[in-house]
Order: structure tokens, then C-alpha cells, then sequence
């Protein structure tokens, strides 16, 4: 690739009229010296060809900087396939390994559940069992609690009824000690009624209510005790 310093170089030697190199240039100088025109076309061509130059250079250049590219990305391209393909190999083994988890945990779970559900019916059965069994004794204990309830309810009415039948007899006893005691002292009371009346003389019936006096106590304690004088 021509650099600017050669390029300045060509162009000196072209207008002193000698090349590069120390060679005569391409155009021999004309006797009397090069002319303006002569020169200008010199620099021209050279400068033609100096950006030919620099435009195979650049193309060149362009076309390496191109493959180059194109190698990278194709490289690039196949490294993102094989990680692609390892990470899809990964992802794969990742979801197969986290399907065959899923599914034993779900077993397990599926174990766990009738586990619990056996312990469950065993656990119902047994509370069913035992309320039976509660059930029942608790009948038992209330008929016999009734039976003794019963019992002690016939044992006190016929004692209350023999109590009744005591009783009974005490009020008939009283009853009949009453009657002969009244019989007893209407009986004494009779006699000593006939004895005061015997000892006493006896009143005229003839005699009216209202002119009958009446009785005076003390004379007649005195009439008894001069009689009994």
C-alpha cells in the first residue's frame, strides 16, 4: 500500500523529472525542459494512479476485514449452535431430570395420602369403636342407675306405706284411748255428779227459773258443814 510519504516523493521526482528511485521518469524530459502541461499530466497519471492504488488497497483490505467478519460470525455462529445444542441438551436433561422428580414426589404424595387415609379410617373406626363401647356403658351405667332409682322408689313408698299403716294404727289407738278416756271421765264425772246430788237436798221442780235464787257458794259450804256437824 503506497503511503502519502511515497506519494509526495513520486511527485517531487516527477516535477524534478527523475523517478522515485533515482530512474529517469517514465515521461523523458523534453529538450529545453518540461513544460507546465507536461508536468500537470504527470501528477495527474500519478495521482490516478496512486487512488487506483488506494482503492485495490482499500478493497483489499475491505474484502480481508469482510472475510475475516464472515469467519468470525460464521465461528460465531457455530459456537452459538453448539451452546445452543449443549444448553437444549442441558434444558432437556434439567426437565427430564425435574419430570421423573415431579413424579415420584407425586407418588410419594400419592403413598403419603393413602398412608394418612388408612390412619384416618383406623383412627375413625377406633372413635366409632370406642363411642360404642362409651355407648353402651353409659346405658348399662343408666339402667342400672334407673333399676337402683326404681328400687329405692319401691323401697320408699312401702316404707312411706308401713310408716302410712303405723301411723294409722297409732291414730286409731289414740283415737280409741281418747273415746274410752272421755267414756272413762263422762263416766266419773257422772258419779261424782250423783254423789253431790245425793248428799244435797233435791230442789222443788215447781219452782219458776227467775224466783230461784242462786246459789250462794259460801252458805252453802256452810250447810254442808253444819249436815256434817
Amino acid at each position: 500500500m503506497t503511503t502519502d510519504n511515497q506519494i509526495r516523493a513520486r511527485v517531487k521526482a516527477v516535477l524534478g523529472g527523475t523517478s522515485s528511485d533515482g530512474a529517469t521518469s517514465e515521461h523523458p524530459a523534453i529538450p529545453g525542459g518540461p513544460t507546465r502541461t507536461d508536468n500537470a499530466l504527470q501528477v495527474l497519471t500519478l495521482a490516478q494512479r496512486t487512488a487506483e492504488e488506494h482503492i485495490a488497497a482499500a478493497n483489499r483490505h475491505a474484502e480481508k476485514i469482510r472475510t475475516d467478519a464472515q469467519a468470525t460470525a460464521d465461528q460465531s455462529a457455530r459456537d452459538a449452535q453448539v451452546h445452543a445444542h449443549n444448553v437444549r441438551c442441558e434444558a432437556e436433561k434439567v426437565m427430564t431430570e425435574a419430570r421423573a422428580t415431579a413424579e415420584q414426589a407425586a407418588r410419594d404424595a400419592r403413598i403419603r395420602a393413602d398412608e394418612a387415609q388408612r390412619k384416618a379410617d383406623q383412627i375413625l373406626a377406633s372413635a366409632n369403636a370406642r363411642a360404642a363401647t362409651i355407648v353402651g356403658d353409659a346405658q348399662g351405667h343408666a339402667e342400672q342407675l334407673k333399676s337402683q332409682a326404681d328400687q329405692r322408689y319401691e323401697d320408699s313408698v312401702g316404707s312411706l306405706i308401713a310408716k302410712r299403716e303405723s301411723l294409722q294404727q297409732q291414730i286409731e289407738s289414740l283415737e280409741h284411748f281418747d273415746r274410752e278416756y272421755r267414756r272413762r271421765l263422762t263416766t266419773f264425772m257422772q258419779g261424782q255428779m250423783r254423789a253431790l246430788w245425793a248428799d244435797q237436798p233435791q230442789v222443788g221442780t215447781e219452782l219458776e227459773p227467775e224466783a230461784a235464787e242462786p246459789a250462794d257458794p259460801e252458805r252453802q259450804d256452810g250447810q254442808h258443814h253444819a249436815e256434817e256437824e
